[in-house]
């Protein structure tokens, strides 16, 4: 019975894990209940399982039957801080959590993967690494991982990293795409505090005025990102909050704004990290007053190694109709902390659409939304397709 055929017999089970996971979402490290219901899943599977000692970590490694390399499958668990408004019949139960972006999805797929290749365990050849990872949504759980070692679970080198990622729209449900090299943004955080002095509203000159600075600092931002970057090699700086007094007839002492910052290449990432506490820095003394700035370097980009990437997009298109498999014309403008285990194995991250059939993907809402809705129809897509991945990679060997 091949890989895609098994699935979807155990597609009930892996619905069934998980609606329970969506509805109990967790957020960050800690997610007890989460690795509870993991464990229950992956019971009687003939798994070495390690749990994380300052995360809610699932470690599990499958010794194939023949000797041979090895090969890492992760799926991510932590839900976002959004109160559910998806009207599904198995929405969150917990207030201002929700499983916005499909974690709980991943989860259940890899749990699907080691089922799978569980049951070919003999003729495996070589081992898997199954990593159940918390804290994705900005908390760097990748990181937290790899020096708790889950790089070297297996007892020996990686050959391959993979991992799946679905989206509530852009890709219709089941469909499945990557691209070779840059497939996710790096994500930075830029927290910007001008310092005046402050005054009534009515007397500027005799204040020291920081929101007008802290605005054309904004402005700045957005020309000087369009004139010193590349067309090709992009740079997206939004600002995403801006806070300033208390009352109209009051100037205020300071105004602070945040900003995420995204790149897609190394070299533009250097340049940001230099260039823009510059800019800040600079505008503000033009006017006689103080910025202080915190540049947080948070995911690099995620890199696909091009012989993994072509490797992944073959296996899929041996699955499932070739319509639905293809090459990514340009990189998600997201980010992944995935990205720090591409850094020290190759491999690839593919997207999954997990948008519901009949849904426009153009309009319909998207990940991290509250009313994101994901289908679940693609568990057994997603199970398949790990587990042939791991399943091929290691008959390829090491020197593939």
């Amino acid at each position: 019975m091949s890989f895609t055929e098994r699935a979807q017999e155990l597609q009930p089970d892996l619905v069934r894990l998980r609606r329970a996971l969506h509805q109990e979402p967790e957020l960050g490290f800690d997610l007890p209940r989460t690795q509870e219901k993991v464990l229950a899943a992956l019971e009687g599977l003939p798994l070495e399982i390690t749990l994380g000692q300052g995360l809610s970590s699932v470690t599990a490694v499958l010794r194939g039957g023949r000797p041979g390399g090895a090969v890492l499958l992760r799926g991510d668990m932590d839900a976002l801080p959004v109160t559910e408004r998806s009207g599904v019949a198995y929405a969150s139960r917990i207030p201002g959590a929700m499983h916005a972006c499909g974690h709980d999805l991943h989860t259940a797929g890899l749990v699907g993967a080691a089922t799978l290749l569980a049951e070919r365990r003999a003729d495996l050849q070589g081992d898997v690494v199954f990593m159940f990872q918390p804290g994705e949504e900005g908390h760097n759980g990748a990181s937290r991982m790899l020096e708790e070692g889950v790089l070297d679970a297996a007892g020996k080198p990686l050959d391959a990293a993979y991992a799946l990622h679905v989206a509530a729209n852009t890709l219709p449900g089941g469909w499945i795409a990557t691209r070779p090299g840059t497939v996710t943004s790096a994500s930075d955080l830029l927290t910007v505090t001008v310092r005046g002095k402050g005054g009534h509203g009515s007397t500027p000159y005799s204040a020291k005025d920081p929101i007008p600075v802290a605005c054309e600092i904004v402005t700045a931002i957005q020309t000087w990102v369009t004139r010193r970057f590349d067309l090709f090699d992009p740079a997206v700086v939004t600002v995403g909050t801006f806070h300033a007094g208390t009352q109209q007839n009051v100037i205020p002492d300071t105004a602070t704004f945040e900003a995420t910052v995204r790149s897609y290449s190394e070299a533009a990432h250097e340049r940001l990290i230099e260039g823009l506490p510059r800019l800040v820095r600079g505008i503000a003394e033009a006017h006689g007053i103080e910025a202080d700035v915190a540049y947080e370097v948070s995911y690099p980009v995620t890199v696909n190694a091009p012989d993994e990437t072509a490797f992944a997009l073959d296996t899929a298109r041996d699955l499932f109709p070739e319509g639905e498999v293809w090459q990514a014309p340009n990189p998600s403008n997201g980010s992944e902390d995935f990205a720090f285990v591409l850094q020290r194995v190759p491999g690839a991250m593919l997207m999954v659409g997990a948008a519901p059939e009949g849904t426009d993907v153009a309009n319909a809402p998207m990940n991290h939304s509250p009313l994101a809705v994901f289908d679940d129809a693609v568990l057994a897509r997603q199970a398949a397709l790990l587990a042939a991945l791991a399943e091929r990679r290691l008959a390829r060997g090491t020197a593939a």
